[in-house]
């Protein structure tokens, strides 16, 4: 695995992790925020043949 790659995974698990405290915490904007950011990584991933597993990374 490249580092492009890997960085990308790792992103997409951190801003996971980032939307969920953000929803058990009620915080209606940064779900939002967390949730905007983590469908561009998606899509970037997507433009790239990155996998990403349903579930998760």
């Amino acid at each position: 695995m490249d580092a492009f790659t890997a960085g990308l995974l790792q992103r997409i698990k951190t801003t996971e992790s980032d939307l969920t405290r953000a929803r058990d915490e009620g915080d209606d904007f940064l779900v939002e925020v967390e949730q905007g950011e983590l469908d561009d990584l998606r899509r970037l991933a997507a433009e790239h043949g990155v996998e990403v597993s349903a579930s998760g990374v």
